[in-house]
């Protein structure tokens, strides 16, 4: 497999902090996107992750995630954002 990743490059973007503050709407979003997608193949929460039992310990709201699960959303909604900016496109609040 020669399969070599190439990401936008996001190196120079900053996010001002209004759209840091979107960064974490997007997480949970994301989240929810999640669970929804895992609760509708009859996944359930567990204690451990079981996939042949479809247990999952993340199918909680994304306030009682742990820190680590949710700076897992946080970083890909993050570099989302960065992604849309260097393709040229400029997000605003209506």
């Amino acid at each position: 497999m020669d399969y070599q990743p190439k990401p936008i490059d996001t190196s120079n973007i900053e996010l001002s902090h209004g759209i840091l503050e979107l960064t974490e709407l997007l997480a949970k979003n994301a989240h929810d996107i999640w669970a929804l997608q895992r609760i509708a193949e009859g996944w359930q929460h567990g204690p451990e992750r079981n996939d042949a039992n479809k247990k999952h310990p993340c199918l909680v709201p994304y306030e009682e995630l742990p820190d680590s699960e949710k700076e897992y959303d946080r970083i890909a909604a993050m570099l989302t954002l960065k992604a849309i900016i260097a393709l040229g496109y400029r997000i605003e609040k209506a």
